[in-house]
């Protein structure tokens, strides 16, 4: 199975993609890790991003572009991939089209988690993060069992200090202007799978199995 996941903030993509990829047994490849990964690892591409971010400037879209196709050679890969945060733009969504050409693959699906705006802040400014292995929780809809302390590890469960409705919204408006015309892409390549992200988390999770069978 090889799926592109996008959604805006708070949309519940996270909760979903550990889901997904222990259903289908696929790695959850997020350009995130990538870029920590090669940085560490002191990559020539880990290198090269690691200058762009040392002066505060975005990754361009060649190099993200590069260490994606890195990742996908990999073995793990063979029998699928869930990409998260990648593509951000058609133009990113082009060149991964022209990468998996050349690799003999094709997309299967691309799951768009769409909920309302409204909801979006709710879930964002109610999202609480352990300090230590990043689980996430929220204070109303997936509480841990024991207030402020993490299920995994016992870590200390924090908010993040751009989880406020004002910082919220416009993240919401940043994507749906970045990333509309990528909805638009995929729509147009018969590959996308709208799935109503505003129910629980296994109502969300069962109607993305059934869109994916």
């Amino acid at each position: 199975m090889r799926l592109i996941i996008v959604g805006p903030p708070g949309a519940g993509k996270g909760t979903q993609a550990e889901s997904i990829i222990k259903k289908y047994q696929i790695p959850h490849i997020s350009t995130g890790d990538i870029l920590r990964e090669n940085i560490k690892e002191e990559t020539d591409l880990g290198l090269e991003a690691k200058k762009y971010m040392d002066q505060g400037d975005l990754v361009p879209d060649h190099l993200v572009v590069a260490l994606v196709q890195d990742r996908l050679t990999r073995k793990d890969c063979e029998n699928g991939f869930l990409l998260d945060g990648f593509p951000r733009t058609v133009a990113q969504a082009v060149s991964l089209d022209a990468q998996l050409k050349k690799m003999g693959i094709k997309l299967d699906r691309v799951v768009n988690m769409e909920v309302d705006e409204k909801l979006l802040v709710e879930r964002a400014v109610g999202r609480r993060i352990c300090k230590s292995c990043g689980a996430t929780y929220h204070v109303k809809n997936n509480p841990p069992k024991k207030e402020g302390t993490c299920d995994v590890d016992g870590g200390q469960l924090i908010q993040r200090a751009d989880d406020t409705e004002e910082t919220v919204a416009n993240r919401i408006k940043v994507y749906k202007e970045q990333t509309s015309p990528l909805i638009d892409y995929y729509r147009a390549q018969g590959l996308l799978l709208n799935i109503d992200g505003s129910q629980d988390i296994d109502q969300v999770f069962d109607q993305i199995v059934k869109g994916l069978a």
